[in-house]
């Protein structure tokens, strides 16, 4: 699962700086939302220069199946509201840790037990939580 976080390595943030009203950061929150993710949070980054992005979102869903319908709906509503297609996504063949790639924002979707074992939110503990349930 690590290889998740291998790929954010590869890229570098985009030269336009994101808001918490931009279209896309809308986009994936009610995306998450509307197919019932879990404890949806975002992370603000743009304060810590060595993240990678200026948010992580993060969710969880009960099952693999859940985790990776709501991967797949965020990618159909960001491409219906603002044209833009991910950078790169992985774990969609586990199910247990989807990360969905727009380069300034990067999703997380994840089974309960992978978010309580790589605790992205402790790791990124410096970084602004803001809870969206």
């Amino acid at each position: 699962m690590l290889e998740q976080l291998s790929v954010l390595g590869t890229r570098t943030k985009g030269l336009t700086r994101l808001t918490k009203s931009s279209k896309i950061f809308k986009a994936i929150i009610n995306a998450i939302e509307e197919k019932k993710g879990e404890q949806i949070v975002s992370l603000d980054l743009r304060k810590i220069p060595e993240a990678v992005a200026d948010f992580f979102i993060i969710c969880q869903a009960p099952s693999t199946t859940q985790v990776k319908a709501i991967a797949d709906f965020i990618e159909f509503q960001v491409k219906e509201v603002s044209g833009e297609d991910p950078y790169k996504h992985e774990g969609k063949t586990t199910g247990q840790w989807v990360l969905v790639d727009y380069v300034n924002i990067v999703v997380h979707v994840m089974h309960p037990e992978a978010r309580r074992f790589y605790s992205l939110e402790d790791m990124w503990s410096d970084a602004v939580l803001q809870k969206h349930e």
